[in-house]
């Protein structure tokens, strides 16, 4: 089977060592790479009920059969270990360019075991692993720390993933860093590092990945970029961005707002995508591989803020800190942006503990005097959770523990521990299945189904027949995550352009029905992982406030509704009516 070195890395960071072990081609067939593959070495190489913050939660980049080709949206990598805000299977997604020089070190995945006794920074090539002293860096940001690490390292075309002082201090959403402003962002990845003492991890080699038809691949690069560059959704994302979602979510009342209160933020147009590109002049900026340029790249040119510079913010950060704080200025939101970019943060999570920490100053839960759209009384407290000072070590935890500490539990808005992202499941139903049974937790991106509610193709309001077609948008989506493909292509890369994608790369001639099956094994096996760590069917379900409260216009999601999805869910994957898994 092409597309694979056929080999993976296990770097001991404890004992500084590393040795690697081979992969046998009916393994990789079975697994396509990527999440595939790191679910079955997380089976394999982790003890069941593990500590997240252990040395022996190991801790997985893996890479698909598409790194590092000329393949659109393909350079992206993925962190997977037992995630230190949920207790379960943790999956993180990154892009930039670090996925290039990862694979040209010439392995499938890389696997660190093990914990140092002081902080470390690993240099991994083609040939070495070498340990670099980081106790100079402990305590930098991140963007500090990439410079400094590419720096030493001194090889052009290097690439860094790093962590800042979150990640350093176990906050349990750190996120694991690359290119300054692409994040793997959810799930604690830059905990498990900080917990390892790993402040950092610098990629290169020369290593080229054997792909079945070189020259197929790029003809048909050259034809999708031909076909697709003057594309609606193509100059959508390049003109505007993720914050185009702004619009349309307050437009069909599905914004989280005021912590969860309401789905339409009242000054939404004051943090609009047209903000972003008329007043600042966002400029579009890709990953390597890709002709969208979702990015936005922007100085701010006045203000309090004048002179910062910024990828971003993208649409969840703007739901967080705009949407749920109630923050009105855009110029704020990027500035809150900045701050958990460089103290190794996740966005998403912050905003939520910050709007929940402002709703239990409110009912005098907390001492600290908190209220909505106080943007320096935010910054304030992610700087305190990112060193764990006060207030911030409780919320450092996750709002799961947060609200039992506080007696807020029916408060919170979680699922598995993980705060969802910007779509209000009362006004999307089907976004309220995608968050129940997500793997992760509360995840968007496992599915994208807001996209299937969002563009029509099914009303957002209907039960009946909504599992099915939630299906597919899983499946495909966990083969991208194999391949480790950008969600943005979902729209381009279908069912058919997935098996010419594999074809090419692989050399495998896979149909529809090939592709479901193994995209459902690949399901199975991450419900296995999460199963053996003490998942039940109770946890695939959605916080109170989200079935009991309803919107504003009395939109709502009843339990008896969620219940029929998920278990329709169940049925169609083949789990019994406790979402097991037939296999097991």
């Amino acid at each position: 089977m092409q597309g694979f070195f056929g080999r993976y890395l296990v770097v001991d960071v404890a004992a500084r060592r590393s040795n690697v072990v081979p992969l046998d081609r009916e393994s990789l067939r079975h697994t396509l790479g990527g999440k595939g593959l790191a679910t079955q070495l997380l089976l394999e190489k982790n003890p069941a009920g593990v500590d997240p913050l252990s040395a022996e939660n190991h801790l997985i980049f893996a890479l698909g059969p598409a790194s590092d080709t000329a393949i659109y949206g393909s350079c992206r990598h993925g962190i997977f270990a037992k995630s230190p805000l949920t207790g379960f299977y943790g999956e993180s997604y990154s892009g930039g360019r670090a996925a290039i020089p990862m694979s040209r070190t010439g392995y499938d995945a890389i696997v660190l075991q093990g914990a140092s006794s002081t902080p470390v920074w690993l240099e991994i090539t083609d040939s070495t692993v070498q340990f670099h002293d980081a106790s100079d860096l402990w305590g930098k940001d991140t963007f500090a720390t990439e410079d400094a690490v590419l720096e030493r390292c001194g090889v052009d075309g290097a690439a860094a993933v790093v962590i800042g002082p979150a990640g350093e201090n176990l906050v349990r959403y750190a996120v694991v860093e690359n290119d300054y402003w692409r994040s793997a962002g959810r799930c604690g990845m830059g905990a498990v590092l900080g917990s390892k003492k790993v402040k950092a991890v610098v990629f290169h080699g020369s290593k080229s990945r054997p792909v079945a038809d070189p020259e197929g691949i790029k003809t048909y690069a050259r034809r999708t970029v031909q076909d697709l560059k003057d594309h609606k959704a193509t100059q959508a994302y390049r003109t505007h961005g993720t914050p185009m979602m702004v619009a349309l979510l307050n437009t069909v009342g599905a914004f989280p707002t005021r912590y969860w209160a309401k789905g339409t933020f009242e000054s939404w147009k004051k943090i609009s995508a047209e903000i972003l590109v008329d007043r600042w002049g966002a400029r579009p900026k890709a990953c390597r591989t890709c002709f969208m340029g979702c990015g936005k790249y922007v100085e701010i040119q006045e203000g309090r803020h004048k002179g910062l510079k910024i990828e971003g913010p993208e649409y969840e950060t703007i739901y967080a800190f705009g949407g749920l704080c109630a923050i009105d200025a855009l110029d704020e939101i990027a500035h809150l942006n900045d701050l958990c970019d460089r103290l190794g943060m996740d966005t998403i999570t912050a905003g939520n503990m910050a709007a929940f920490a402002i709703e239990a100053s409110r009912r005098g839960k907390i001492e600290e005097r908190l209220e909505y759209g106080d943007v320096d009384a935010i910054a304030r407290l992610l700087e305190n959770i990112a060193k764990r000072q006060g207030l911030g070590d409780l919320l450092a935890e996750g709002v799961r523990p947060a609200a039992a500490a506080l007696g807020l539990e029916d408060l919170a808005v979680h699922v598995k521990g993980m705060e969802p992202a910007g779509y209000d499941p009362r006004a999307l139903k089907g976004m309220g299945l995608a968050y129940a049974v997500s793997d992760r937790g509360a995840c968007h991106l496992r599915a994208t189904f807001y996209k299937a509610e969002l563009a029509g193709m099914i009303d957002p309001q209907q039960i009946e027949g909504k599992a099915q077609l939630f299906l597919d948008f899983e499946d495909r989506c966990t083969l991208f995550d194999c391949l480790i493909l950008c969600r943005f292509y979902r729209d381009f890369y279908q069912w058919e352009e997935l098996s010419k994608i594999i074809a090419l790369t692989t050399g495998e001639e896979m149909e529809k029905a090939d592709l479901q099956r193994l995209a459902s094994r690949v399901v199975d096996s991450t419900r296995r992982f999460n199963l053996r760590e003490g998942l039940t069917a109770t946890d695939d379900r959605l916080p109170k406030r989200l079935l009991q409260e309803p919107l504003e216009d009395g939109r709502r999601l009843t339990e008896e509704e969620l219940n029929r999805m998920v278990q329709d869910y169940y049925r169609l994957r083949g789990w019994s009516p406790e979402g097991v898994p037939s296999a097991l």
